[in-house]
């Protein structure tokens, strides 16, 4: 393996708002982790709301999303990833407290998270992560696809909490990174799925691949009747109020936005009276992830607007802040 520079290009969020570093220290891993070289890595919807707040004041190397090889390993005993392709689960727990003890890591009450709590992220060249996050990545599955590994388990993780029937009718509303990236993991489970947005453009990308799609006006007009299971996605805190609307009484509503703002109302009566379940939903399952993808189950790439080198981070997040842009990628 080639030597480890004591610095790297990073892409940083600062006091100071977002900045890249020529010469950021590299990490040092633990006996329980990797070295990993990033390759590619994914702006999403979190990343933007953490420039504007979310998360209590994050500060650091930005990113979770990505793909990378292992570069160097704290601890001998691992030295068979030396060299391989992976992602990485972005949630590390204690390992000690009674959630972890039950297998409940990602809610760890003093967890860290990859760029979105108390860890450095991959808008870098390097970054440190335990051995125990790492999920190998096939060769069949290039790089640009790879970066979806996250936000494609996140997808998954509704069939993981929710049942699921193939009778029930499906709304996705938001079309999103995420909302199409939801759509196309319903849709292939042979469940009656529309996707609901805004942008005719983005909507097509799921309508290539089979999904029924809809427009938020339309709904406004009164051509959508209320859906056994209504999974909100629009990344804004309108979407819920949109949401709940289009759930039928009984039915459930999942959560998948992250944002730094708050409700500006929460109706729990109402709730309560048509009996909705409510699901907050956020990461899921990595194996079956990469086997989609590695399958050609489920295509990714289309969903890629742009790709900007490192140096340029503050542009591709610029870049992914415009209306229409789906997926803006950094290669390293």
């Amino acid at each position: 393996m080639s030597t480890i520079p004591e610095t790297m290009r990073a892409l940083l969020l600062t006091d100071g708002g977002v900045r890249f570093e020529a010469a950021h220290p590299v990490a040092k891993p633990a006996a329980n982790e990797a070295l990993l070289r990033v390759r590619m890595a994914g702006i999403c919807a979190t990343d933007l709301e953490i420039t504007r707040g979310y998360k209590s004041g994050f500060r650091g190397v930005m990113g979770h999303e990505f793909v990378a090889e292992v570069a160097a390993v704290g601890d001998t005993a691992n030295n068979q990833w030396l060299g391989k392709r992976v992602a990485g689960e972005i949630n590390i727990g204690c390992g000690n407290c009674n959630l972890c003890r039950r297998g409940l890591g990602k809610h760890c009450r003093d967890r860290s998270a990859l760029g979105i709590a108390k860890h450095d992220g991959v808008f870098a060249e390097y970054v440190a992560l335990p051995i125990e996050n790492l999920h190998l990545v096939p060769e069949t599955v290039s790089d640009e696809a790879a970066t979806f590994v996250e936000p494609l388990a996140a997808a998954l993780q509704i069939g993981e909490q929710v049942h699921l029937h193939p009778a029930d009718r499906m709304v996705v509303l938001g079309d999103g990174r995420l909302g199409i990236l939801v759509a196309l993991a319903l849709h292939r489970q042979a469940i009656d799925t529309t996707l609901v947005g805004r942008t005719p453009e983005k909507l097509a990308i799921a309508a290539n691949a089979g999904v029924k799609t809809l427009l938020t006006s339309a709904i406004a007009e009164g051509q959508f009747s209320p859906a056994d299971l209504v999974v909100e996605v629009t990344g804004s805190p309108q979407g819920f109020a949109l949401a709940r609307t289009l759930v039928r009484p009984g039915g459930v509503l999942v959560l998948k936005s992250t944002f730094a703002d708050a409700l500006d109302s929460f109706d729990a009566s109402a709730l309560v009276v048509d009996e909705i379940t409510l699901v907050g939903s956020r990461c899921g399952p990595f194996a079956p992830a990469i086997a989609l993808l590695a399958s050609g189950q489920i295509d990714p790439v289309p969903l890629i607007h742009a790709i900007y080198p490192l140096e340029e981070g503050v542009q591709a997040l610029a870049k992914a802040e415009e209306r229409g842009i789906l997926k803006v990628l950094l290669a390293m």
